[in-house]
């Protein structure tokens, strides 16, 4: 469909206040500024919702994954559909805009098209876009906020708390922030937050009396309607992530609690429910299905980008399930007309932040211009160049995991390397220098020591096994919702279907079997255990960035998948 001339005056216009070069083709198929951000408001009961942003506060390029499987009952459904069955399922033409912010098709070329996602100085030209029709409307953040850039490391979180105040939060769970340690959790909720920003747990209480450690919801009136906002935090995070980082706070999905909060929630008067959840979409979903009262959820974690909610039975009626991507580069927008103490309809839409079509604030790129300040130098060290795409995203591998375990062996001396599966990082087009900033994009935590450790053949299957079932159990409760560890030197085969003990077989090094009994010498980073140490992971990567200059394009080490022949969730 073509742009009429008020919305080509419109595409032009932004274009120009964002500083972009159009030619007639790059113009023709740029996104509908119409079509994509004007969104009449519906109703008297907003939410708007962002979620993984990653501390993320300049627009970047983000791969979506070309395989995000589904086991057992997730077959086939949302989110787990990739490439074009997603975008028939969401009504999205293909070479789009929409199809470049929601799948991976044609990457290279439709990031040329249609430029960099995110930032949060567009993003928050969209919020206040989007509050200027919606008197009293609520800016929901789903953590992994404080977390995954150089300058949130190096200023121990408070750049993204600054940018989050400046953006105008009003509620906000967690996952990633607890790697910071919970003193500095408490110290940034009970200092910067303290009156401007609700930070709400149901499920994180205290080890010894079960205490809650934060508040489990929140309770607003907005337009005459009362409204709770019931956070989830990541379940498992003292197991994903360093326990001694928390050690006195206990997590969990906590279901039946979560049933007592909705249940006192209404009684107080709430006749909207939302829970802001940091579970994962599938977590999610079965929750859904098994707790009453919950209007929608609001969900992160597993960086979906669901431009459609999800509608789930339960006894107590119908709740809707919606996923707001990550890396700053989505909106959520949820209105709710509710007369008569009850809902009784809904809009939502998620939408794509297209830097090139959305000015950037001027306070906030004042403001991240402040932050970025005294890091710009060592954040532009150029490293590298690359000859090809650099992504991180996908159940088994990407092409920046597979940089990093090829530098983890290659300054090591190891036999194989394991990376961890995290879904967190940006992207990068070929032909592109690698920035210590694009580096740290992949590996800034607080635990990011590079280790080399001796492992026999029995010891690496169990790590196998064990990661694949937090991936593949058919049971969403029992998923911790990373990825599968990235693995270079060692082929193997997977059956995601098989049971937990059987999935990974024929492990092979330089096409020999990998011996139970034989001792080798294994690569890794980012280890939990307490009192691990090691050089930084960046370290070791950028020294062998350095040396190597020019990066060819990475041969991805992808296991042998089985059973997964007419699945929906695999594109290759």
């Amino acid at each position: 469909m073509g742009l009429n001339r008020r919305e080509f005056m419109q595409v032009m216009g932004i274009a120009a206040a964002a500083g972009m070069v159009l030619n007639s083709k790059t113009a023709l198929a740029a996104p509908s500024v119409g079509a994509l951000y004007d969104v009449p408001s519906f109703g008297n009961v907003h939410f708007l919702h962002f979620t993984d942003c990653h501390a993320q506060l300049q627009p970047i390029y983000f791969r979506e994954p070309n395989v995000n499987l589904g086991i057992g009952d997730a077959v086939g459904r949302m989110p787990h559909l990739v490439g074009e069955k997603l975008l028939k399922q969401i009504g999205v033409k293909p070479n789009s805009a929409e199809a470049y912010a929601f799948s991976y098709l044609n990457f290279e070329q439709a990031a040329k098209t249609y430029g960099k996602v995110g930032g949060f100085a567009h993003l928050s030209t969209l919020v206040k876009r989007m509050k200027a029709g919606r008197p009293g409307a609520l800016l929901l953040d789903g953590g992994d906020t404080w977390q995954g850039s150089a300058t949130a490391l190096w200023t121990n979180g408070q750049d993204m708390v600054d940018a989050c105040l400046a953006l105008g939060v009003d509620v906000m769970t967690a996952h990633w922030e607890m790697t910071l340690g919970d003193k500095r959790v408490k110290e940034i909720v009970d200092g910067d937050f303290k009156g401007k920003v609700d930070f709400v747990a149901q499920n994180i209480k205290t080890t010894d009396f079960g205490d809650q450690v934060f508040p489990p919801y929140v309770l607003k009136e907005m337009n005459g309607v009362q409204v709770a906002i019931i956070g989830q935090a990541f379940p498992y995070t003292p197991i994903a992530n360093p326990r001694y980082l928390v050690p006195e706070w206990s997590f969990g999905i906590q279901e039946e609690n979560m049933q007592k909060m909705v249940n006192e929630a209404r009684a107080k008067g709430a006749k909207v429910v939302v829970v802001l959840s940091h579970n994962g979409m599938d977590v999610d979903l079965k929750m859904a299905s098994r707790v009453r009262g919950i209007d929608a959820i609001m969900g992160g974690h597993t960086h979906d980008g669901i431009p459609v909610p999800v509608i789930v039975d339960n006894a107590g009626g119908k709740t809707l399930v919606t996923n707001a991507g990550s890396n700053s580069k989505f909106l959520g927008v949820l209105d709710f007309d509710v007369r008569g103490g009850q809902v009784q309809g809904f809009k939502y839409r998620l939408l794509p932040v297209f830097s090139n079509f959305l000015p950037a604030d001027r306070e906030m790129d004042a403001l991240i211009k402040k932050i970025r300040a005294p890091y710009e130098s060592r954040l532009n060290e150029k490293l590298a160049m690359t000859e090809g795409t650099l992504y991180r995203r996908g159940n088994f591998n990407g092409t920046f995991d597979q940089l990093i375990v090829d530098a983890l062996m290659d300054v090591k001396g190891a036999d194989m390397a394991f990376s961890p599966g995290f879904r967190w990082g940006t992207s990068l087009l070929p032909n592109s220098p690698i920035l210590m900033e694009h580096l740290m994009d992949q590996t800034a935590t607080t635990y990011s020591y590079s280790t080399l450790t001796e492992m026999n053949g029995t010891t690496i299957k169990t790590i196998m096994e064990d990661v694949a079932d937090n991936l593949f159990n058919p049971d969403p409760y029992y998923q911790q919702g990373g990825d599968m560890v990235r693995v270079g030197g060692m082929n193997y085969t997977i059956d995601p279907n098989a049971k937990m003990g059987a999935r990974i077989q024929d492990m092979r090094l330089n096409g020999k079997l990998i011996d139970p009994n034989k001792t080798y010498k294994v690569a890794g980073w980012a280890p939990v255990a307490e009192g691990a140490k090691g050089e930084p992971v960046w370290d070791v990567v950028a020294q062998w960035l350095r040396t190597t200059k020019v990066v060819k394009p990475r041969q991805l080490n992808t296991p042998r998948i089985i059973g997964m022949q007419d699945n929906p969730g695999i594109a290759v």
